[in-house]
């Protein structure tokens, strides 16, 4: 099983960039599949963005490509999001979460989550 704790979300002005970490503890950290997800107010959770195994493969929803980068450093046990040219509609908590068996954009395919982070872009 694996640990997952967030931090770097807050408040920006739209046009501004947050990076966000997600810490894994536990199990072998590359051997993990790991998500972004978020959640809006009043709106369901869903995909932002996933990296496999190594790093070596990204995948993105459409409403941040471009704007958004995960990446991660299996060395430090992290993954990151970095998000530039934020706008009103990406506030929400971000959640990142891992799997060892799957590279999907499904949330139910994740059985490991952190408690998220909260991220709000003001206009």
């Amino acid at each position: 099983q694996v640990q997952l704790v967030e931090s770097g979300g807050g408040l920006v002005q739209a046009g501004g960039s947050l990076r966000l970490s997600c810490a894994a503890s536990g199990r072998t950290f590359s051997n993990y599949y790991m998500g972004w997800f978020r959640q809006a107010p009043g709106k369901e959770r869903e995909f932002v963005a996933r990296i496999s195994w190594s790093g070596a493969n990204t995948y993105y929803a459409d409403s941040v490509k471009g704007r958004f980068t995960i990446s991660r450093d299996n060395a430090k046990n992290t993954v990151y999001l970095q998000m530039n040219s934020l706008k009103p509609e990406d506030t929400a908590v971000y959640y990142c979460a891992a799997s060892t068996s799957t590279y999907s954009v499904y949330e139910y395919a994740y059985p490991y989550w952190g408690q998220g982070t909260q991220v709000t872009v003001s206009s």
